[in-house]
């Protein structure tokens, strides 16, 4: 590719001399054969020229391709291997803003320099060669004017770069906010607030605007002030060559020749002022990238992590202690053992680390201090994906895709056949509903579950966790949104996969927490108190308590049911 890059520099610098022998020999009448063969020889140069222009074309853009996909393929191996603090830190429109505008501005102006550069010094330097030989005078002058557009150029590349890093925050910014309202139109418009957003985005694009209507100005300036050294140039050349013409003392071949250089000597200097810009832009898109790419990935795997292997399901927490980068202890020296098989719920007041327990599970985090083991192997030294590969998940905030509800529910378990899907959904109680969606299984929701009841959400997110048929489930507040009859088909779903797994489950519906084996009760942190639900309620006045709440949810719960029978009927 270089090569043919050199080679169409030469053909360019070789353009003026044929020009210059074309004119010569008719200025001096040495007849049609001669005129004939340098016309023949200027065309061929041209041939070889586009021939060879077209294969550095195709090619320049193979390698832009090329490296385009490998820096994306970084980034994006980067990002999903960041811990969720940095995605819960960071807005998704942003970083995909981010991604787009730094890719792009990195690749053209690696490729800009790669294949430019070079080319663009050789043509300048048999440029000059080919002038000083002909006539050094003439070459002083031209050469006087050369640096003119790349001082302007470096002048201007301050303002230039600044601009850039403006415009990188600005948009970043700004589509951060615009793909937060998208996300959540529901309350955008629950709140009536779509004038204030749309005001808001039109602002931030005004200023937008207004910073790259500065640069246009800026940058027309620079166009103007380095197009009229050029001019300048080609009239003084033009007018000192003239003379020359006029005196004999040159050629008018080589007068046409030194005007072709001008042409030529110009546009490359031009172009090593652009290259200079385009540059800039990339090294604001680096520091972009490297933005990314120097996140401490805290819960990363270790350089030696092995695999593991097929699980029972042992699980055990040993004197965990965790803080979130920003705040205090979440986790305060935790030591809890669930034997393989062992169903456990997990209940305590909101912010007493529950949830926290089953991220530290997954690997989502790293313990500040102790470990949490998986049949006596300490997790922190397993390849994520083997362990999480393993696991079967249900929350309460249900994420679906903008995809079928067959894959959905096959997310994770793309291996599965048809009837193992509808199985699974028959066992979340979720076949009846789906089988009346407009195409069945082949129903495609909406971004996020769009077009499901928040019911029908989680018993969708449940057939996906049945589906892969864990040693491990984690549930947390699952059953939170489903109707009381709907809740107790998905509760003797979630025993029925739950015989023989270790299950543990974050929840306060007295339903769950009565079927548990063992209830683990937290408080700030800490586990104040463990054993069944008659020890419990005789020992531990906090699960009193929380007995006492969740008991009278249920009993209101069980009122609205009536209530709304009542009315039905009537």
């Amino acid at each position: 590719m270089l090569g043919l890059a050199l080679v169409l520099a030469i053909c360019n610098a070789a353009e003026p001399l044929v020009m210059r022998r074309l004119f010569d020999t008719l200025a001096i009448g040495r007849g049609l054969t001669a005129l004939g063969w340098t016309t023949v020889g200027l065309v061929g140069l041209e041939a070889i020229r586009a021939t060879v222009g077209r294969r550095v074309n195709v090619g320049t853009w193979t390698v832009r391709l090329a490296l385009d996909f490998a820096v994306r393929e970084t980034l994006v191996t980067k990002l999903g291997a960041l811990p969720l603090a940095y995605h819960q830190r960071e807005r998704v429109g942003g970083t995909i803003t981010k991604l787009n505008r730094c890719i792009t501005e990195f690749v053209a102006g690696v490729c800009e320099v790669a294949f430019k550069l070079l080319p663009t010094a050789v043509y300048l330097g048999l440029a000059v060669v080919a002038m000083a030989r002909m006539e050094w005078r003439l070459s002083l002058l031209v050469l006087l004017f050369a640096p003119i557009p790349a001082l302007i150029a470096a002048r201007a590349s301050r303002v230039q770069t600044r601009r850039e890093r403006m415009l990188a925050t600005l948009w970043t910014r700004l589509y951060a906010r615009f793909a937060e309202v998208l996300t959540g139109i529901v309350t955008v418009k629950g709140f009536a607030m779509e004038g204030a957003e749309r005001a808001r985005f039109l602002r931030a694009t005004t200023r937008g605007n207004g910073i790259v209507r500065r640069g246009v100005t800026t940058d027309s300036w620079i166009e103007t002030w380095q197009g009229l050294a050029t001019t300048l140039a080609r009239i003084s050349a033009l007018a000192w060559g003239g003379v020359l013409v006029y005196r004999g003392e040159i050629t008018l071949g080589t007068l046409i020749a030194f005007l072709g250089y001008i042409a030529g000597l110009f546009g490359p200097v031009q172009g090593l002022t652009t290259m200079y810009q385009t540059s800039r832009r990339a090294l604001v898109a680096l520091e972009q990238i490297f933005d990314i790419l120097d996140q401490p990935g805290d819960a990363a795997d270790a350089v030696d992590a092995r695999r593991l292997g097929p699980i029972r399901g042992d699980v055990t927490f040993r004197n965990v202690s965790f803080a979130y980068p920003t705040g205090d202890l979440v986790l305060e020296d935790v030591t809890l053992h669930i034997g393989a098989g062992e169903s456990i719920a997990l209940v305590g007041p909101s912010g007493s680390g529950k949830t926290t327990l089953l991220m530290l599970l997954q690997r989502f985090y790293l313990p500040t201090a102790g470990h949490v083991s998986i049949d006596g192997v300490d997790i922190a030294g397993v390849a994520q994906e083997s362990l999480r590969g393993q696991l079967g998940v249900g929350f309460q905030d249900v994420h679906l895709f903008h995809d079928t509800v067959c894959a959905n529910i096959m997310y994770g378990s793309p291996q599965a056949t048809r009837a193992e899907v509808e199985a699974a959904a028959r066992a979340a109680n979720a076949h009846d509903f789906i089988v009346q969606l407009p195409d069945g299984y082949d129903t495609v929701l909406g971004e996020r579950g769009a077009g499901l009841s928040g019911g029908q959400r989680q018993r969708v997110a449940i057939a996906r966790a049945v589906l892969r048929q864990p040693p491990i489930l984690l549930l947390d507040e699952a059953t939170s949104a489903l109707d009381g009859p709907t809740e107790t088909a998905v509760r003797d779903a979630v025993t029925r996969l739950s015989r023989g797994r270790t299950t543990i489950v974050v929840a306060h519906r007295l339903s769950t927490i009565m079927n548990a084996d063992r209830i683990v009760v937290m408080e700030a942190g800490r586990i104040v108190a463990i054993g069944t639900h008659a020890d419990l309620v005789r020992d531990c006045d906090l699960y009193r308590h929380l007995f006492a709440t969740a008991l009278a949810e249920a009993e209101d719960e069980a009122a609205v049911s009536t209530v709304e029978s009542l009315q039905s009927a009537a």
